[in-house]
């Protein structure tokens, strides 16, 4: 009797860690993936993100950089902080030998934009297969305009703007006069902004680990509020909003600007914050993007105390952006 009740205990351990949620061992492990960018600022947000990130002791991050480098000029000092190889700045254009080991990360960050040229097939084939299998993937800002031809990027990204996005990708995604979720078929464009100006986030989903305790409402250092991103928008559960300019007062219509997708079995965090080095030092973006990236890696968020100097819902925080000595 005792040897059977041993064995049934260890098979019940077996079983447990059978069905243990993305058991990581040590520190997380994210790569970085950048290179091209509409946004001049990417050489240096990308550092900022490594930092933000490292400083918490949980992750280990990795830079996989294009050899062909676009809109790196204006901050060119930082291209030597990803300890990669020196890129050759140009037109996007296909980086035939751009091949990072996903598999080796828990989790993707793409600080890749606008007009960003295409990743080889077989690069594509597997990133898809990566996160299908589980992988973990993080887009910010203009990494949604990136790649509209990209079916299953566009189905990770759930919606996105710019790069020719119509009705044919799929529909506009909003938060209604109503307070719901929106699918508008309406034919148009993808992707439009106002200026870039301070503004407040509502959290939407005040339960998701990413947000939940936060404010409902802080106030997010200036930055571009996009507008009318459209795409997929299948799976896709809306995290936090905020109100755009482009469109009129009277619709009360609330953009996504913080949202999680399943593709497969990994998971997704797409945020459209973060333009520049000012929106990236916004402790609530610093805040967000934390917890998205723990999220997207591991499936829950240990990160639940929040920083004494997060924003209210009335005044921004920013931390200056410092390198440590």
């Amino acid at each position: 009797m005792i040897n059977r009740i041993v064995v049934l205990l260890i098979s019940l351990c077996f079983l447990t860690t059978g069905y243990a949620s993305n058991p990581i061992k040590g520190k997380i492990k994210v790569l970085i993936v950048d290179g091209q960018n509409n946004h001049t600022v990417w050489p240096k947000s990308t550092i900022m993100m490594k930092q933000y990130l490292e400083e918490t002791g949980l992750f280990t991050v990795d830079i996989a950089r294009t050899k062909y480098l676009n809109n790196s000029e204006e901050n060119k000092s930082w291209l030597g902080y990803a300890k990669v190889p020196e890129g050759i700045e140009g037109k996007p254009k296909t980086d035939p030998d751009f091949n990072p080991k996903f598999s080796k990360y828990d989790v993707v960050i793409s600080n890749f934009g606008y007009r960003a040229a295409s990743w080889p097939e077989q690069v594509q084939q597997n990133f898809e297969k990566y996160i299908k299998k589980g992988g973990g993937f993080v887009s910010v800002h203009a990494a949604d305009n990136s790649f509209p031809e990209w079916k299953a990027y566009n189905e990770m990204i759930a919606i996105g703007g710019w790069g020719g996005r119509t009705e044919k990708h799929g529909p506009y995604l909003y938060i209604d006069k109503e307070n719901k979720p929106k699918k508008d078929y309406s034919p148009g464009k993808g992707g439009t902004h106002g200026k870039r100006e301070a503004f407040p986030v509502t959290n939407y989903n005040t339960e998701h680990p990413i947000t939940k305790g936060m404010p409902k409402v802080w106030m997010h250092a200036p930055d571009e509020c996009y507008a009318f991103l459209r795409g997929p928008a299948e799976n896709v559960t809306i995290l936090s909003t905020a109100v755009s300019t482009k469109k009129k007062p009277e619709l009360e219509q609330k953009e996504p600007v913080a949202m999680v997708i399943n593709y497969g079995k990994g998971r997704i965090f797409h945020t459209t914050l973060g333009h520049d080095s000012k929106s990236f030092e916004c402790v609530g973006f610093i805040t967000l993007l934390k917890r998205g990236v723990e999220w997207a890696a591991t499936n829950k968020v240990t990160q639940t105390e929040l920083p004494e100097d997060f924003p209210s819902a009335a005044k921004t925080s920013l931390r200056p952006f410092v390198l440590p000595k």
